[in-house]
């Protein structure tokens, strides 16, 4: 329904007839006095940059909240803002009231990540909500506490804070719960008529007290004056608090009296959610407050005085001159009263400058590069049937968490890894060379994941230092060398010669030549070992390798599946191979055992066997066909002529000698030609 207004009667306009109106916006800054101009902000790079009449400057985010509920019980008073008669609700509809101004930039990173905002140190003053909504005022928390210890008749009408959070155990009762609230935010609790009061500090008399007031007793004073001992007041005020505006972090603030008379230190911890300049204000006062409290009097006034303990009255007794705060009223015929000094500087909180709280910078969690590798013996005492992992992260999350499963559902934490491991991959080929000599050939280039590496002296290279693993994480075969040298040739790239090839037993592995691309891991402190039973050897396993802060179902891991073989129980590869014929055609094979356990003890004897019994697979190959395969006893086996005859071979062929364990079978091979 639509109605006709005269342009000339701008009262008829007036009233509920239209829909509800909408208020586009509404706000006021964190500021001193902000609401003699809610509009007014303060940025330093614009020129509508003022303060709000009257203003100090002072942050104040209780003045904020006071706004925005007072605006809005102004605007759901049916009585400021009527019922409407031609549609359902009131002429300024208080559920469509739009507040300045919402962030969509994440508290407490914004104001915190000045690298990335540079508007950050507006927020303290600004009209921000962002990090502020969830506060809540003084009063409505001391009342929550009060009432959930059954007090009920409480007073907090002249209570005014601003309570950022407050950590309670919830076993504490109403007064020690409340203390520290109370103390770190300048606050009397008195009872009056049976009533709980709460009302915030300060120097505002109450009443004045004249020597007309005064009740006179003996030949005693009107009033009698003590002042305490400088050396028993601290000189020094600590309080230790949790930090707003960040990652809620414990900190400490101090104020020092600058006369040094006084050497005494007070400290004090509250669990409230302060801000720096919040906490220095506080120890400020603190500081104030007992420096001047040394001042106390004593006087007596008549019952009919109105006067309670927590009021502030003015002396004016010709004696004594200045405001003091009633501690104590003793009802003794006359009003006994005790009294402290109060200044009002130490109630106004100064302007400090805004502190913007750095706060770290946040990378969502990412999936991680597991490398799980089986391994012989590295440096004896490790278990042999587990496998080891590797894992390499950019960023590092920190520290990553491995579960496993024979199932692929049904996860079991296995192992953390707490550092990054150093893999890479080749980027120049690696060609074969003889064991037990230096590979001088061409530097083999490698891209590390992130890390360093470095040279070694030749002493400490065969001790076992700079050991690395280079091979194919698709077939699981892996070569352990060694190498002397390193150099940074590139971001992340490093040469590496003087190389020590097929360590630990792995010269069975070494190929014609490792390909660009082949996987490097350094094999050092950050690899860690995955727990596996003697059983579970040879079974297939997934494994789920991800951030530990995460759960195994995150996104961040990843799954990846291995079979443990027990490289740690393959015999070494036996080494020295050689061969003779005699006259009748008769071929004697004799080699040269290695042992994988304790095999670099040097004294005299008898080189350890590692196995529980010596025995050796033996195969005859012509154009990769095995032509005879033979199982002995002792470190050499002769092929007679008539065997040789028997398996059709007239010309050169191959034999091949592995070293037998009952618990892996026979190890690597190493092998031998037999020319005509």
């Amino acid at each position: 329904m639509a109605q006709v207004f005269s342009s000339h009667d701008f009262e008829g306009l007036r009233g509920p007839q239209f829909d509800g109106a909408w208020v586009d916006e509404i706000g006021c800054a964190a500021l001193d006095k902000a609401t003699n101009q809610p509009n007014k902000f303060l940025d330093a790079k614009s020129s509508e940059s003022a303060l709000p009449k009257y203003s100090n400057g002072a942050r104040d985010d209780l003045i904020q909240m006071q706004y925005l509920r007072a605006m809005a019980e102004f605007w759901r008073d049916p009585a400021n803002n009527p019922e409407a008669t031609l549609y359902d609700g009131q002429m300024v509809d208080p559920d469509r009231m739009f507040v300045w101004a919402w962030d969509t930039r994440p508290f407490p990173h914004f104001p915190g990540n000045a690298a990335l905002w540079s508007d950050g140190k507006n927020y303290g003053r600004g009209h921000w909500l962002s990090g502020r909504v969830s506060s809540r005022s003084l009063a409505g928390v001391v009342a929550e506490v009060c009432a959930k210890a059954g007090v009920s008749d409480v007073d907090v009408s002249e209570l005014y804070g601003f309570v950022r959070g407050y950590r309670l155990n919830g076993d504490e009762d109403a007064r020690s719960a409340l203390q520290p609230l109370l103390l770190a935010s300048g606050v009397d609790a008195v009872e009056r008529d049976g009533r709980l009061v709460f009302k915030n500090r300060d120097a505002h008399p109450v009443s004045v007290v004249t020597p007309d007031h005064l009740v006179r007793e003996g030949d005693a004073g009107q009033v009698v004056q003590t002042r305490e001992p400088v050396v028993d007041v601290p000189g020094r005020v600590r309080l230790n608090f949790i930090e707003a505006d960040g990652s809620y972090q414990l900190r400490a603030e101090e104020s020092i009296y600058p006369d040094g008379t006084a050497d005494g230190v007070a400290s004090s911890e509250v669990a409230l959610v302060l801000t720096q300049s919040e906490g220095a204000q506080t120890t400020e006062r603190w500081l104030s407050e007992v420096r001047v409290a040394r001042d106390k009097v004593t006087l007596m006034v008549p019952p009919s005085f109105a006067v309670a303990a927590g009021d502030v009255v003015q002396l004016e007794t010709g004696e004594v001159s200045g405001q003091f705060r009633v501690d104590r009223i003793e009802d003794a015929g006359a009003k006994v009263i005790e009294a402290v000094r109060v200044v009002s500087g130490a109630y106004e909180a100064a302007p400090t400058p805004d502190v913007v709280v750095p706060t770290p910078t946040v990378t969502a969690p990412m999936p991680v590069w597991p490398m799980m590798l089986d391994l012989p013996l590295l440096a004896g005492n490790e278990s042999p049937e587990t496998p080891v992992i590797a894992v390499a992260a950019s960023p590092w999350p920190g520290s990553v968490a491995v579960y496993g499963s024979d199932t692929g559902d049904d996860w079991g934490f296995e192992a953390n890894v707490p550092r990054a491991a150093i893999i890479g991959e080749t980027l120049s080929p690696l060609s074969a060379a003889r064991v037990g000599q230096y590979d001088r050939g061409a530097a083999l280039e490698v891209k590390l994941s992130g890390g360093a590496l470095g040279s070694i002296g030749e002493a400490a290279l065969l001790n076992g230092g700079n050991l690395a693993a280079i091979g194919d994480p698709l077939t699981g075969a892996w070569e352990v060398f060694q190498f002397r040298d390193a150099i940074l040739v590139g971001a992340d790239t490093w040469a590496l010669s003087m190389r020590l090839r097929g360590q630990r037993g792995t010269d069975g592995l070494v190929p014609g030549v490792w390909p660009v691309g082949s996987v490097v891991v350094i094999l050092d402190g950050n690899i860690v070992p995955i727990p596996l039973s003697p059983n579970r050897r040879g079974a297939a396993r997934s494994y789920r390798v991800g951030p530990a802060s995460k759960p195994v179902d995150h996104p961040a891991y990843r799954t990846l599946d291995h079979t443990a073989m027990g490289i740690g129980l393959r015999p070494f590869t036996p080494v020295h191979l050689g061969w003779r014929r005699d006259g009748l055609g008769d071929v004697t094979v004799s080699w040269t055992r290695q042992s994988r356990i304790d095999g670099d003890f040097w004294e005299p004897g008898e080189t350890p066997l590692g196995e529980a019994r010596e025995a050796y697979r033996v195969r005859v190959r012509v154009g990769g066909v095995v032509r005879r395969e033979v199982t002995v006893v002792t470190p050499s086996w002769v092929y007679s002529a008539v065997d040789q005859l028997s398996d059709s071979i007239s010309g050169a062929f191959v034999v091949e000698v592995a070293q037998i364990s009952d618990r892996f079978g026979p190890g690597l091979f190493g092998k031998v030609s037999v020319d005509d």
